[in-house]
């Protein structure tokens, strides 16, 4: 319901822009003139903004525009909103040349116009929309493979929020991410501003820059490969509290089952946390949550606690975790006396 309600704000947001760009050419005009080049830009502007829009409307259910840049997890994703951005750029881009062209009346003028379509003038630009279109497609690869793999733990988000743009699944700053965007955010504006100077032509990325961006692709790129893990268990051990004896493991105490990653980022709300399960032989067991102020002391990342119900029988049990995204552990075998 709320991604259907988002998508007339994201076509207002898209509109505002245009309003925006005209603003900004009629205060500029002032003094210098109106230009072909200005009623290019307005009709370019205005074209994206429909087909924005078009798209806004056809994808309504699922956040209008924002609908291409929301994963999987219902997060939107930095290396899709990076790529939708270069894309949009380059676009309007093109579209200025072509209506300056379609405006131009002598052969010179549309001579000089097409060259500035040539690969030499912007392939830096080219080569930048390249990589940051192909990192998008290969970052959605390796995350799926991964999850199928059990190798990453991924837990659905109530909705996208923008600050999942520089934040992981649990909320909190990433450096890959940041560095990701602000440098390309740096690097558009560098397009745009070059764009605005030179509109006869693709805007010419320094290759300087360009290898700027292209580092920051890769940085991001290496830190999802290496990012998550597979839950472990790496103990578990007979839960005591202080003044008890030592004793086995018996039907009706709690055990501590000592590790990582039980608790999946993203999963650390009551909902999610409740569907943790720990099998211990043929039982299988929901964690006890022990609620504190701002959060839970049972379960957590390393350290949960369970009961070992009446239903075990005395022996060699394996006991394994069930996390919320559905992850098994490793097993690993205690002995329960009678």
């Amino acid at each position: 319901a709320w991604l259907a309600g988002l998508w007339p704000r994201t076509v207002g947001v898209v509109w505002g822009g245009c309003a925006l760009l005209l603003i900004v050419q009629a205060l500029t005009a002032i003094g210098a003139g109106w230009t072909s080049a200005r009623t290019a830009g307005l009709l370019a502007a205005v074209v994206v903004s429909g087909l924005l829009t078009g798209a806004a409307y056809v994808h309504r259910a699922a956040g209008g525009v924002l609908a291409p840049v929301v994963g999987e997890d219902n997060r939107l994703s930095t290396s899709r909103a990076v790529a939708a951005c270069w894309v949009l750029v380059v676009v309007y881009a093109v579209l200025v040349l072509a209506g300056e062209l379609a405006g131009a009346s002598g052969h010179r003028e549309r001579d000089a116009l097409i060259s500035g379509l040539e690969l030499a003038r912007g392939a830096g630009v080219v080569t930048v929309l390249a990589v940051v279109c192909g990192v998008a497609v290969l970052v959605r690869r390796v995350v799926w493979m991964r999850v199928l793999g059990q190798r990453l733990q991924k837990v659905r988000a109530d909705r996208p929020r923008a600050a999942d743009l520089l934040t992981d699944d649990s909320g909190r700053g990433t450096f890959a991410d940041i560095q990701y965007v602000l440098i390309s955010a740096v690097a558009l504006v560098f397009v745009a501003a070059r764009l605005a100077r030179r509109p006869g032509q693709l805007p010419d990325l320094p290759w300087g820059l360009a290898l700027l961006v292209l580092v920051s692709a890769a940085t991001y790129l290496a830190a999802k490969y290496a990012e998550g893990g597979r839950p472990v268990i790496l103990s578990v051990v007979r839960s005591r509290e202080a003044g008890d004896l030592d004793a086995p493991i018996r039907t009706g105490d709690d055990i501590e089952i000592r590790g990582a990653g039980f608790v999946p980022p993203g999963a650390a709300t009551a909902d999610r946390l409740s569907r943790m399960v720990v099998r211990i032989g043929p039982v299988h067991v929901h964690v006890p949550l022990v609620p504190v102020q701002g959060g839970f002391t049972n379960p957590t990342d390393s350290t949960l606690t369970v009961p070992v119900p009446v239903d075990v029988e005395p022996g060699r049990v394996d006991v394994q975790v069930v996390t919320a995204a559905g992850v098994e552990t490793n097993r690993c075998a205690i002995d329960v006396s009678d």
